[in-house]
C-alpha cells in the first residue's frame, strides 16, 4: 500500500510556475541604445543631441562642451548637464578633464585600432546570427534602408549618409536578437563614428553602399559565412581609409549641436 501511495504522488505532477516574461531591460537595452531610441528627460535630450550630432559629423572630437553654454542651450541646470555629461563620459564619447571641462573625445591611434578590432568580432557574430535569425520582413526593411542611404549618398548631404551607414550596421547588429552584444556594438558604431569624424579625409564615403548590398545578398541566401567574410573586408577597407590627421573646429557649439 505505501508503495501504491508512493506511486500514484509520482504521478501527480507539480504545479509549474506560469511563465514569466523577460525583464523589461532585455529587450530594451540601456546606455548607448536606449539614448539612441529616446528619453524624454533633460538629461536624456542633452545626451541625444550630443550623441546625433556626433554620429552626424556636426560635433567634432576635440571640441569644448561648457556647462554654461550647454544650461543657457537647453534651458537646463547645471547638475542636470554635469549628469548628462557623465553619462556620456561613461560611453566613451566625452572626456571629462579636471579643472577644464568636458571634450568631445579624441581617440588615439591605438585606440582607433583596439576599436576596428573589437568591432570586426562584434559583427562578425552578430551579421553570422542575422543570417540565422532574420525574417523576411526583417530583410524588406533593411533593402528599404538600403534605398534611403543610396538616394542620401546621390544628394551629396555628408551627414545624412554617415548617420545612415552607421544605422545599416547597427539594423543589422539588431537582427541578430543578440541585445548584450548589441548594446556593445551601439558603443563601438558610436566610437567609429568619432573616429571618421576626426580622421575622414572629407567627400569619402565612410562606407560603401555596394557592400552593404552585398551582405544583405548574403542575408538572404542565409550565407552566414559569406556575409561574416563581407563585413570583416568592409570594416578593414574603412579602417585603411582613415587619415590619422586632425583639424580643428572652428564653429559655434550651438550650430555643431543643430541648435
Amino acid at each position: 500500500m505505501p508503495a501504491h501511495t508512493r506511486k500514484q504522488t509520482a504521478k501527480t505532477p507539480a504545479p509549474v510556475p506560469a511563465a514569466t516574461p523577460a525583464p523589461e531591460s532585455d529587450s530594451a537595452p540601456s546606455g548607448l541604445l536606449a539614448s539612441v531610441v529616446g528619453d524624454d528627460s533633460a538629461e536624456g535630450r542633452i545626451y541625444r543631441t550630443v550623441f546625433d550630432s556626433i554620429m552626424s559629423q556636426r560635433l567634432a572630437p576635440g571640441t569644448k562642451l561648457p556647462e554654461a553654454s550647454l544650461c543657457e542651450l537647453f534651458n537646463a541646470s547645471r547638475s542636470t548637464v554635469r549628469l548628462a555629461l557623465q553619462r556620456l563620459a561613461h560611453d566613451n564619447i566625452v572626456q571629462l578633464r579636471p579643472n577644464r571641462g568636458a571634450i568631445v573625445a579624441v581617440p588615439t591611434l591605438e585606440e582607433t585600432r583596439h576599436i576596428f578590432e573589437a568591432r570586426r568580432g562584434l559583427e562578425d557574430t552578430l551579421v553570422r546570427l542575422a543570417a540565422e535569425r532574420a525574417t523576411p520582413e526583417d530583410l524588406a526593411a533593411l533593402r528599404q534602408q538600403l534605398k534611403e542611404e543610396h538616394a542620401a549618398m546621390h544628394r551629396f548631404k555628408q551627414p545624412a549618409w554617415v548617420r545612415l551607414a552607421s544605422g545599416f550596421h547597427l539594423k543589422v547588429g539588431e537582427l541578430g536578437r543578440n541585445p548584450v552584444l548589441q548594446r556593445y556594438l551601439v558603443e563601438m558604431v558610436s566610437r567609429c563614428s568619432l573616429i571618421v569624424a576626426l580622421y575622414q579625409p572629407p567627400g569619402n564615403a565612410c562606407c560603401e553602399h555596394e557592400q552593404h548590398d552585398a551582405i544583405v545578398d548574403c542575408l538572404e541566401r542565409g550565407d552566414a559565412d559569406g556575409a561574416a567574410r563581407l563585413m570583416d573586408s568592409h570594416l578593414r577597407d574603412l579602417e585603411r581609409n582613415i587619415c590619422m590627421r586632425a583639424e580643428s573646429p572652428d564653429n559655434r557649439l550651438k550650430d555643431m549641436l543643430g541648435l
